[in-house]
């Protein structure tokens, strides 16, 4: 395609995909929707205490 090439067409073959991607999406139902903030949290709760304990040993072998 030809227009690929100047802005407006990058910007039209963006709009394009992301319509493309909002046909194909779709709401998750209760249950997946717990399953995801289950999981999100989860990750939260491990990168929280990795960098707590992170800090706990530069203050502990560091001073």
């Amino acid at each position: 395609m030809e227009y690929e090439r100047t802005k407006m067409g990058k910007v039209k073959m963006f709009l394009s995909e992301c319509r493309r991607v909002l046909r194909v999406t779709r709401r998750p139902d209760s249950t997946e929707f717990k399953i995801i903030v289950k999981a999100s949290g989860l990750g939260m709760i491990v990168i929280g205490l990795i960098g707590f304990l992170i800090t706990m040993a530069k203050l502990i072998f560091v001073q």
